[in-house]
């Protein structure tokens, strides 16, 4: 179920309404109920918890007093137990049922998102494509119920739920009952129960409901995809059940123009109001529907042999059911399972005057309007009494030809009867059985049996038959071959390791396995060369079904790291800023008169840009070099000192001391004999 909008018939409560007496309550010591997300003719549905398992469910309560007709509480529970049988992922599925205190329920998987109502109302009139893609697994999911013996009954958008993530699953088969010998004709106890506007005409005029009904009411569905509009609309319901009785449901295309022919034969095949030429069950309409899919796929506008093959044969009008169904009010419910309405009730009904008569079951007329609507050939004769005859005169040569002609007319009918019809047989359904099983089917039926090549298929599992050539329902000579097509499940591969490929190889192993390249991002690598692949989304070994995305990161080679200028600037920084973007630095020093220790002298390269790991190299300085003084210069003349000094680099100052007398002798060093100073600089000598 959904929480909000429930697939039963039925609208969300109104947040004015009074409290709900249910909100709240623990049901069956299990099943917290909560707020009410639908309600329907017979039930409601809420939102709830089961405590036991700790999930939500939606579960699905009888209106108060309905639950003391036993007989429709027994449908109900019997509800519980046919839905219960359906293991289907297209079906919503059945947890459990109960009777708390009078209160009878069912607990349901909760399927959160929309019905295909709402997606009718925001996309019709929506492509065929589109149309046969939400259709095909609603069909799935019938296909499984018919199966099993079930028929759905209540088939309609209402009762298709879309989950968030797109899942489409079949919802309340609250309506469903067993098919068999002795309940096809059943009608519920003289109710007939159904949508009007889905009902085939056979329930509407017998009440009868096997395959084909959900055949006919999954017709009209396609046909509203196509269009956005019901085929039989009316002022009351007793025109919507006249029409669908007395009218074709339209081409899709007389509405849409550009829908192909073999699209509309689709529609009128499983809409046809003679139920024999319907197909046999939801199975064989599904591969009707995925014949029709392919020729889409490829791009068909016309496609004259499909069309021919679905296109329904044409019924007189005479041998079409005529009967009206009886119906309460405007209330849309059938109060009998078959009536007939006298020609006076039908007044307004589309099509009908005054001097209609509508044939009763038992083959007796409804009375016309006019009492004077009358043949004239049904007067008598004059000159012949009342109640009698003219005899007509009679011939010798009239009984032979008659005879010959009677013996003629048996031989050609039979003749043809046989070549084109009796010696020909219709291929059973087998889709969605075992191998071993169709053949079993098949071979009973005096068919012969050829393996086709197998196929993927993303709805019918491993091991089943998705398709047979000729297809299910067609006429085939006795004892000819039928083609099976078997599935090889859904069709999956695992992504393969890309990592290291030049892109080009890596969207080449990509088409292999039917994956499709999505965004492509580039990004730098350390260790993939440019344009390789340095990792997939998702990662490789993930299992992908065909037209997957697959994102890309893509490599741009190495990244790199601009070097900067670092001459007259401090080493030490120099060295952290290119280990931060992972440079080495290799260090040489020298003497520099000019340039203070620990500075940068120079450095290679000097500008540019390296990779990750490169050196760059580097000049320091280690200041002025240092020189010792010259020892043994005090009390030598003043020219033997100087040329000392001059000779280790260093510049000489003269000054005469506080005891000068001319002599010209050291008397004093400074810096002193021995000590370290810069070459270059200036040493001081005091004379006497």
């Amino acid at each position: 179920m959904q929480t909000d909008r429930h697939a039963q018939s039925g609208t969300a409560a109104s947040a004015a309404s009074p409290p709900d007496p249910l909100t709240g309550r623990l049901l069956d010591g299990r099943y917290r109920v909560g707020r009410r997300i639908a309600r329907g003719g017979m039930a409601s549905v809420y939102e709830a918890t089961d405590t036991r398992l700790d999930r939500t469910v939606a579960v699905k309560v009888m209106h108060p007093g309905l639950g003391d007709d036993e007989e429709f509480a027994a449908r109900f529970v019997r509800e519980a137990h046919a839905a219960a049988r359906l293991s289907h992922p297209h079906v919503v599925a059945v947890f459990d049922q109960g009777n708390d205190d009078g209160v009878v329920f069912l607990a349901m998987e909760m399927v959160v998102g929309h019905t295909l109502r709402d997606t009718i109302s925001r996309e019709s009139p929506m492509p065929p494509a589109r149309a046969l893609a939400l259709l095909e697994p609603i069909l799935a999911a019938l296909a499984a119920a018919h199966r099993a013996g079930l028929v759905h009954r209540d088939v309609k958008p209402e009762n298709v739920l879309i989950s968030e993530d797109g899942r489409i699953k079949v919802a309340d088969f609250g309506l469903a009952k067993a098919v068999s010998a002795d309940t096809q004709h059943t009608a519920t106890g003289g109710v007939l129960i159904g949508t009007l506007s889905y009902l085939a005409p056979e329930l509407v005029v017998e009440g009868r409901a096997d395959e084909r009904a959900d055949v006919y009411a999954a017709g009209v569905v396609l046909f509203e995809l196509l269009t956005g509009r019901k085929p039989h609309e009316g002022e009351s319901p007793i025109q919507v059940a006249w029409k669908h009785v007395h009218e074709d449901v339209p081409a899709p295309s007389t509405l849409v123009p550009g829908i192909p022919a073999y699209v509309d034969a689709l529609v009128a095949r499983a809409t046809a109001r003679d139920r024999a030429q319907r197909p046999a069950d939801a199975g064989v309409l599904l591969h009707h529907v995925r014949r029709v899919a392919l020729a889409l796929a490829d791009g068909l506008d016309e496609d004259a042999d499909l069309t021919d093959d679905l296109r329904p044969r044409p019924v007189p009008e005479a041998d079409r059911t005529r009967a009206v169904p009886l119906l309460s009010g405007d209330t849309g419910e059938l109060t009998a399972p078959f009536a007939v309405l006298a020609a006076s009730e039908l007044r307004g009904a589309p099509g009908s005057d005054q001097t209609t008569r509508v044939p009763l079951l038992d083959g007796r007329a409804g009375p016309a309007d006019h009492d004077d609507a009358h043949d004239p050939d049904d007067e008598p004769r004059q000159g012949t009494p009342a109640g009698s005859s003219p005899r007509p005169r009679r011939t010798r040569r009239g009984p032979l030809v008659l005879v010959l002609a009677l013996v003629l007319a048996v031989a050609v009918g039979g003749g043809a009867y046989w070549f084109g019809w009796a010696r020909y047989t219709h291929v059973p359904a087998v889709i969605s059985l075992s191998e071993s099983a169709a053949t079993d089917r098949l071979e009973a039926a005096g068919l012969g049996v050829e393996p086709g090549d197998p196929a993927y298929s993303e709805t019918v599992p491993k091991g089943e038959v998705i398709s047979t050539d000729p297809g299910a329902g067609e006429r085939i000579l006795d004892g000819d071959p039928v083609r099976l097509t078997v599935s090889l499940g859904p069709e999956r591969y695992k992504l393969p390791r890309l990592t290291g490929k030049p892109l080009a190889q890596a969207e080449e192993a990509l088409a292999e396995i039917k994956a499709s390249v999505g965004r492509t991002t580039e990004r730098w690598s350390e260790k993939v060369a440019a344009g390789a692949v340095i990792r997939t989304v998702p990662a490789a070994g993930k299992i992908l079904a065909p037209g997957a995305n697959v994102e890309i990161v893509v490599s741009k080679g190495r990244r790199p790291i601009p070097v900067g200028d670092w001459v007259e600037k401090e080493l030490d920084a120099a060295e952290a800023a290119l280990e931060k973007r992972g440079l080495v630095a290799e260090v040489e020093e020298e003497f520099s008169d000019d340039v203070p220790e620990g500075v940068v002298i120079s450095q290679s390269p000097r500008e540019g840009t390296l990779f990750r790991g490169d050196t760059v190299s580097f000049v320091v300085s280690k200041g002025p070099e240092l020189v010792a003084i010259p020892g043994g210069l005090r009390g030598s003349g003043v020219d033997e000192a100087v040329a000392k000094l001059e000779a280790a680099g260093f510049k000489v100052k003269l000054e005469e001391s506080a005891l000068y007398v001319g002599l010209r002798y050291v008397v004093s060093i400074s810096p002193g004999s021995g000590k370290l100073a810069p070459k270059g600089s200036t040493v001081t000598l005091s004379l006497v």
